[in-house]
């Protein structure tokens, strides 16, 4: 960990609404600085999925990993159907196809998916381990994705990743919000050191926004999340950007207010 890191994704340059040449512009700049796992929105438009995945496809070649997330846009037959469609692009993993209360839709799609070589990964919408419990028991997911704040304590997620060590199913943290990534860095280096003992399919979201808000921002070396040497959980806030942020007499907000006034 302390010479190569945890293994990251990066979401950044793929988000939906981009234009091909923002989006190209970001790829690029994510491949000049050795990232190799890339993760691109679907879900809107299936014409448009194609060629923007396509688009990434050609752009990062055949050996880089690529992921898709639909935000759950689908229903059960949508979500299978979509995928048939965009397995030509040989995604490792669509990210939340459905509504992620939907267990057993979870399963179907799982199962449908299998001949495609396209796993399942969901999980950061999940509230307790008693929801990731029944995803694992019924063989809804490939990759399970814990949230370090929606679980609500650093102990509802361990209870977590044991049971994955359990089932044998890889943990991919979601870390797409203000501060995850600082969260999630402690839960994923413990993980591997105490309880999966491997990397083997497993890797870490980014997404490079917001850090400069936090005393103590993850640090990024070659697609990796290296070890904290902080103490701490990283959480907290700049005193100066949480002065800025407050509603309503912050900077931010007092200028967020003017304009709508005008």
């Amino acid at each position: 960990m302390l010479m190569h890191g945890y293994p990251a994704y990066t979401t950044s340059c793929a988000w939906l609404g981009y234009s091909d040449g923002t989006l190209k512009q970001l790829c690029a700049a994510a491949l000049k600085d050795g990232w190799t796992r890339f993760k691109v929105k679907v879900g809107a438009d299936l014409q448009d999925d194609m060629r923007r995945c396509r688009l990434i496809r050609d752009m990062i070649g055949p050996e880089k990993t690529l992921m898709m997330d639909a935000n759950q846009r689908w229903d059960v037959p949508e979500a299978v159907e979509w995928m048939s469609k965009l397995a030509e692009f040989k995604p490792l993993w669509i990210e939340e196809p459905t509504s992620p209360d939907d267990i057993l839709g979870h399963a179907t799609i799982s199962k449908a998916l299998v001949p495609l070589g396209i796993g399942v990964a969901t999980g950061e919408q999940c509230h307790n381990r008693v929801i990731f419990k029944q995803l694992l028991q019924s063989n809804a997911l490939q990759f399970l994705q814990i949230d370090s704040c929606r679980l609500g304590s650093v102990n509802e997620n361990l209870s977590v990743l044991l049971m994955a060590k359990k089932f044998g199913i890889p943990v991919c943290p979601h870390a797409g919000g203000v501060g995850l990534c600082e969260l999630v860095q402690h839960l994923i280096i413990f993980d591997y050191i105490s309880v999966s003992t491997s990397l083997k399919n497993r890797m870490c979201e980014y997404v490079d926004h917001l850090h400069e808000h936090f005393k103590y921002p993850v640090v990024i070396k070659q697609a990796s999340y290296m070890p904290p040497k902080d103490a701490g959980y990283s959480t907290e806030m700049k005193e100066d950007s949480v002065r800025k942020h407050q509603y309503p007499d912050g900077d931010v907000w007092k200028k967020l207010l003017a304009a709508q006034e005008n």
